[in-house]
C-alpha cells in the first residue's frame, strides 16, 4: 500500500546558492548539523565512501532518494538537495561516490573525501559496484523504506544511476539532471521499465561544465529511444539552460526541486 505523504509546496528556497566560503572542507566538519547522519560504505577494494543521510521529521520508514553528484565532486549543494527533499517527506542519501580531482567547481562548494575512489579507476563495470555500496549503507538504516528507493543523478551521477539500473540495480523511479548518455545507455533505453524524469538544459555543452556525453543532442536521442520503445518519460528541457543550471541560481533550482518532489510523490 502506498505510504501517505505529507506534501507541501516549495517556495523561496535558500539552499540553491548559499553564501559558503569557497574551498573543500572535510566531511566531519560538515557533519555538525543535527539533521545529517554520516555513514561509511566500503566499495569492494575501490575505496571508502562518506555517505550523508538526511531524514524527515518522525520515525518512518520513509521513501528514499539516492543522490549522486556530478563530475565536479561531492559538495554542500548536494546536502541542500537532500535537506530539501527531507522537508517533503523523503529521506535524502548522498555522499562522495568518487573524489574530485581538478574538476570545475565554479558552481559548488566542495566537501573533501580523500578515501573515495579516484575517477580514473571507475569503469562502466565497477561504477555499479560503487553505487551499490551507497545503496546498501542506506538500506541498513531503519528510517529507510527498503522497497521505495529512487535515484537522482546529476551529470556523471545520472550516467552512474543509469548504469546501475541497466546492470540489475533495483529502484522505483529515476531523476536524470544534465545526465550523460553514452551510446550503450541509449541503445538499452527500451530496457528501462520504471518512471523516469529527464531535466536538461538546451545549452548544455562540453564548454559549459558538461561533457560530450551530456550534450543536449544526446539527451534528445535518449528520450527519442525511450519513446520508440513505447516508454513515456517525463521530460523538461530548459530553454537556454546550461549544464549546471541547477546550482547557478534560485529560479531554476526552485523549479527543478518542485518538479522532482512532485515526480517522487507520484511514483513512490
Amino acid at each position: 500500500m502506498r505510504r501517505a505523504w505529507v506534501f507541501v509546496m516549495i517556495t523561496a528556497l535558500s539552499g540553491c546558492s548559499p553564501a559558503y566560503q569557497k574551498g573543500a572542507i572535510p566531511v566531519n566538519e560538515e557533519g555538525s548539523g543535527k539533521d545529517v547522519r554520516w555513514l561509511k560504505a566500503e566499495a569492494k577494494g575501490l575505496g571508502t565512501l562518506d555517505v550523508a543521510m538526511v531524514k524527515p521529521e518522525g520515525f518512518g520508514p520513509f521513501p528514499t532518494v539516492i543522490i549522486l553528484h556530478g563530475n565536479h565532486g561531492f559538495a554542500r549543494e548536494y546536502l541542500e538537495i537532500a535537506r530539501t527533499l527531507a522537508r517533503q517527506g523523503v529521506v535524502g542519501v548522498t555522499g562522495c561516490w568518487f573524489k574530485s580531482e581538478g574538476a570545475d567547481t565554479r558552481f559548488i562548494n566542495p566537501i573533501a573525501c580523500p578515501d573515495a575512489p579516484a575517477p580514473s579507476v571507475l569503469t562502466n563495470q565497477n561504477v555499479p559496484v560503487v553505487v551499490d555500496a551507497m545503496v546498501k549503507a542506506a538500506l541498513q538504516q531503519p528510517e529507510v523504506k527498503k522497497d521505495q528507493i529512487a535515484f537522482f543523478g546529476h551529470s556523471r551521477g545520472g550516467e552512474a544511476a543509469l548504469l546501475y539500473l541497466l546492470n540489475g540495480g533495483a529502484m522505483k523511479a529515476l531523476v536524470l539532471n544534465s545526465s550523460g548518455y553514452p551510446d550503450e545507455v541509449i541503445a538499452q533505453a527500451s530496457k528501462i521499465n520504471i518512471p523516469v524524469l529527464v531535466l536538461h538544459g538546451t545549452a548544455d555543452s562540453p564548454g559549459d561544465g558538461g561533457s560530450p556525453m551530456s550534450d543536449i543532442q544526446r539527451a534528445r536521442r535518449f528520450v527519442d529511444a525511450m519513446h520508440a520503445a513505447q516508454k513515456t518519460p517525463e521530460v523538461v528541457y530548459y530553454n537556454g539552460g546550461r549544464h549546471n543550471g541547477l546550482f547557478s541560481g534560485p529560479k531554476q533550482y526552485d523549479d527543478q526541486m518542485q518538479r522532482i518532489s512532485t515526480f517522487l510523490h507520484k511514483n513512490l
